[in-house]
């Protein structure tokens, strides 16, 4: 249904980096899924009126409450949805984490519910309702649950939304603690056992997990991760594809909410290239960038020697050295320059992520490998992270 209601009511459904074509898909997604948990409450309602059962009327207000994730979630879209402003210059893109963590919140509450009514059902256990009517609306739910579970989480990961995919948790928590309702009351009509109690705990205990595992891919987004490797790798391609372009260092992905996207990075060019034509390249790959990754990128150009092989053999010594405190490390920007006493080699050092030593231990432990090298040199370094890896 969502794949045919997108067809006929989202232009260009296929570009789901531009910001409209994703409030579009939370727009529909939204709807479905107020739409789909009124009708479940209104029928589980009904239900649970003809038929006395208090269980069957509070899943009802359940779905209610569902209905609820749902329009949170569209609303959320909206808002993201919203073009910049003076005092919001990247526009407001974020919003649409700030919903997701807002279900996944919603989650943890209904886990957390669950689990204290478990309990209590344990230590004071209550007839189940095993009716035929309680039974057939349960298998209805399961069904309409995940189904709204999978058109989430298929939309979810074709827009790259963790709000999507944080309704479609909500939704699959849902299927998983009515399926296991229905199987218990399975057994409790034809074993005549009640385990509906320990069963709650157990749906309770997964539901707690999925929220937690929802807000953490919301939190994520909002307090800043590492971007994806493939995306990484994309960047460097397009922009090592340039032949004078010598090599790139110091990405950053600046990310604003989903589709608004800013890079910045330094690119090596030959120092003695016409800087007229060197700028026009860096212009026009900063153009390429936005057009075929559809972010804004911001390039330094880094002037390089590409001919002093004498410079060349020394940074690739020095690198081979400084692989004794971490093969992961790297340098950059290597110069060389000679005094009357000594030679001062002045990089930056990429050092990866776990390390234990602080950066005044790593420049310290630098300086003493660098001294120790035949030649008298001096290190003048400067200590980077590398913010494109997750490494």
């Amino acid at each position: 249904m969502i794949q045919l209601l997108s067809k006929l009511f989202i232009k260009n459904r296929e570009d789901v980096a531009n910001p409209e074509v994703r409030k579009a898909y939370g727009t529909l997604c939204g709807l479905t899924g107020i739409f789909l948990n009124i009708c479940l409450f209104a029928g589980k309602y009904f239900a649970g009126i003809i038929s006395g059962s208090i269980a069957v009327t509070a899943d009802a207000f359940n779905n209610l409450s569902d209905a609820g994730s749902s329009f949170i979630t569209l609303v959320g879209f909206w808002l993201a949805g919203k073009k910049p402003d003076p005092d919001h210059p990247f526009g407001h893109g974020r919003f649409e984490y700030l919903s997701g963590l807002a279900v996944s919140m919603a989650i943890l509450l209904m886990g957390f519910e669950l689990g204290k009514s478990s309990v209590l059902k344990i230590l004071h256990p209550q007839a189940v309702d095993t009716s035929t009517l309680a039974m057939g609306i349960l298998i209805v739910s399961i069904l309409v649950k995940g189904y709204m579970a999978v058109y989430n989480r298929v939309i979810g990961n074709k827009i790259d939304s963790a709000a999507m995919r944080a309704t479609s948790a909500d939704s699959t928590s849902d299927m998983v603690a009515t399926t296991v309702v229905f199987l218990s009351m399975i057994v409790n009509r034809f074993a005549h056992i009640n385990i509906d109690g320990i069963c709650g705990v157990l749906v309770a205990i997964f539901i707690l997990y999925t929220g937690i595992e929802a807000a953490r891919e919301t939190l994520g987004a909002l307090l800043g991760t590492a971007p994806d490797p493939e995306f990484v790798q994309e960047i460097k391609d397009l922009v090592m594809a340039h032949e004078d372009i010598q090599g790139i260092h110091d990405l950053i992905v600046h990310d604003y909410g989903p589709g608004r996207r800013m890079i910045s990075l330094h690119a090596e060019v030959p120092g003695d290239g016409d800087i007229f034509v060197m700028h026009d390249l860096i212009d026009c790959i900063e153009r390429e960038l936005r057009l075929k990754l559809q972010c804004e990128a911001t390039i330094h150009m880094d002037p390089i020697e590409v001919d002093n092989e004498q410079l060349n053999e020394m940074k690739a010594r020095v690198l081979q050295e400084l692989k004794q405190i971490s093969e992961s490390i790297s340098i950059h920007d290597f110069r060389m320059v000679q005094g009357p006493t000594h030679t001062n080699l002045i990089f930056d050092v990429v050092v990866p992520y776990g390390m234990k030593k602080n950066d005044a231990q790593i420049k310290e432990e630098i300086g003493q490998i660098v001294e120790a090298m035949p030649g008298n040199y001096f290190p003048v370094v400067e200590i980077d992270k590398d913010y494109s890896s997750k490494k």
